[in-house]
């Protein structure tokens, strides 16, 4: 399987012609190259992690696309007329070549003021771990791969660089970051690249475009 790193949460995943995409939101340039697309997922109704515009261009590619998402994302999907599959902690899913198995169930508290979402966690093919807006340990789970936050208004790089070292991945590659200055995707790499070494692990400073393989 060959993963790409694509803007901001999202990443594309593919296997011999198969592809499964990760959380398109607004900050993700438009996908227009999603021919083979089996399933999206999508963490958490926030924005920046899906929109209808780019759910619908994969479905456009892709009519036969399964989309999967906790409730908050099913009942704003279905305003927007397009059907999601509700899953939740614990759930498990095979579609195509791909393995989706769910974790966590919360959105990380950004602030008391606000209302505190259903997000879920999702490993793939028992290989790559990306927790959305949380940081849900899989439990019981050996990480090769896991997608680490690297900037947001809900953590801090301390939070992150635990998280790194509680997971104890493989390999780590930084997701969620185009809220970041070049000065700031900077500095969040040295720190999670120094969490990642503390586990043995490697850290990969990918790029938006950047691939490497499960």
């Amino acid at each position: 399987m060959r993963v790409t790193k694509l803007e901001h949460a999202a990443l594309v995943i593919e296997h011999s012609g198969d592809r499964l995409f990760v959380d398109p939101g607004k900050f993700t340039t438009p996908i227009t190259e999603a021919t083979g697309a089996r399933a999206v997922v999508v963490t958490h109704r926030h924005d920046d992690h899906w929109t209808p515009e780019q759910l619908g261009r994969i479905r456009d590619r892709s009519p036969d696309v399964r989309f999967f998402g906790p409730e908050g994302v099913v009942e704003a999907a279905a305003e927007a007329g397009i059907e999601v599959e509700r899953v939740a902690p614990g759930d498990e899913i095979e579609v195509g070549p791909f393995r989706l198995r769910f974790f966590g169930g919360r959105h990380a508290v950004i602030h008391s003021s606000i209302p505190v979402i259903d997000n879920v966690g999702v490993l793939v093919s028992d290989a790559l771990y990306y927790a959305g807006d949380s940081f849900a340990v899989p439990e019981g789970v050996e990480v090769d791969v896991l997608a680490a936050p690297a900037g947001a208004p809900w953590m801090k790089i301390a939070e992150s660089m635990d998280y790194v070292m509680a997971v104890m991945p493989r390999r780590v590659f930084p997701t969620h970051e185009m809220v970041l200055s070049r000065a700031g995707k900077d500095l969040s790499n040295a720190r999670l690249e120094w969490a990642t070494q503390q586990v043995g692990g490697e850290y990969l400073a990918l790029e938006p475009g950047d691939s490497f393989d499960l």
